[in-house]
């Protein structure tokens, strides 16, 4: 991202042009001059947030590292209590929206360690900064609208929208696009409140799941052992085939004898592998990110009662940085192949779309950039 540097009178007067702006936005999509003013009184650009798009936690750290840390023995002893205590509202959360009580509690836990981790961000403040310097536009600019709207009916007091650096809010961390969304009024006071309100946080939860698409019934996947041998430049299959091909469960167990699943090394073929279903893309939708979503099934299997992962994680593995991921999107769509987007998202589809390079360059066929191949890559 780039920032010119202004003296603090042009900066002022800039926000000032940017705000301006903003309310023609704003009062076009319903939002009064009242709430406006109200929601910007004394707002400035933030510098903190501006640092803050600086750090990458998801990115270039080692795989298992970031899995075991998010399912760690006190966030799964958590878990089990919080399921325990909140019984009744999750008897009927599976009524209503048919997504397991494990996975909602693990996403509840990663995110805001069950409403332990308190907002402490003025979400405005934080919007406006990031819209303001064109950050990823028109996407904040648009969340920044979003929070408006929030205000403008009722949902939470000025004073109390509070969220994380980049505006992400309340115990599920839902950004107010999100809200806007799935956020819903489980216990029937009227409010449809992610902040305090726990029937609605978790119910908000798992209606943002089932709309993402989550299928009851069926698991995420599985850690796998593969027989040797095997061919890696197969990717997909059902679990018929796969049980077919060898495919085990890690730790015993059989595979499902119906469904489709999707072969994923997430650290390479030395570390673990995993079949993994329809249900982690949905979890994906929740945080665009592989480790993300196998840390919320890893926790979900955990508080359930499953047991650890039982492959080991390469000492030596490097994930690639968020830069270093755009760079091989970049490169790749250069070269004529289907890149869904630039943005250092993967998804399955691309990750076959490395399995064939690494094949052309003879390199071990896995699906799992790394640095060699995108040097390989370089023009």
């Amino acid at each position: 991202m780039l920032l010119l540097a202004v003296s603090a009178a042009d900066a002022q007067d800039t926000f000032a042009t940017f705000r301006d702006a903003l309310w023609r936005d704003a009062r076009d999509r319903g939002i009064s001059r009242a709430t406006f003013d109200d929601a910007f009184a004394g707002v400035t650009p933030d510098p903190r947030v501006v640092a803050a798009t600086k750090r990458q936690p998801e990115y270039g750290k080692p795989f298992g590292d970031y899995v075991v840390a998010m399912a760690s023995p006190s966030r799964i002893a958590q878990g089990r209590l919080k399921a325990k205590e909140w019984n009744d509202t999750f008897v009927a959360l599976d009524k209503t929206y048919g997504v397991d009580r494990a996975t909602i509690l693990s996403i509840w836990g990663i995110e805001t360690s069950y409403g332990g981790a308190k907002d402490r961000w003025d979400v405005i403040r934080s919007l406006a900064t990031l819209a303001h310097a064109r950050y990823r536009d028109p996407y904040f600019r648009d969340e920044l609208l979003a929070s408006l709207r929030i205000l403008e009916d009722g949902h939470i007091a000025r004073v109390d929208l509070l969220g994380a650096w980049a505006g992400a809010m309340g115990q599920p961390q839902f950004m107010p696009s999100s809200f806007l969304n799935y956020a819903v009024d489980f216990s029937g006071d009227g409010k449809n409140d992610i902040w305090r309100n726990v029937p609605d946080v978790l119910a908000s939860i798992a209606n943002y799941m089932r709309k993402s698409g989550w299928q009851s019934g069926l698991p995420w996947g599985f850690e796998v052992t593969l027989p040797a041998g095997f061919d890696t430049r197969r990717s997909r299959g059902t679990f018929a085939e796969w049980t077919t091909l060898g495919v085990r469960r890690a730790g015993g167990g059989k595979l499902p004898g119906a469904g489709d699943a999707i072969l994923f090394f997430p650290s390479g073929v030395t570390g673990p592998a995993y079949l993994v279903t329809a249900n982690f893309d949905v979890i994906k939708r929740y945080n665009n990110s592989d480790v993300y979503a196998l840390a919320v099934a890893h926790l979900a299997d955990r508080i359930a009662g499953g047991g650890p992962f039982q492959a080991k994680w390469p000492a030596d593995d490097r994930q690639f940085t968020r830069d270093e991921r755009i760079a091989l999107q970049t490169r790749l769509r250069a070269l004529g192949h289907p890149v869904s987007n630039l943005t250092g998202h993967f998804d399955f589809e691309l990750r076959d779309v490395i399995r064939t390079v690494q094949a052309k360059f003879g390199m071990t066929v896995d699906g799992h950039p790394t640095p060699a191949l995108l040097g390989r890559l370089a023009p």
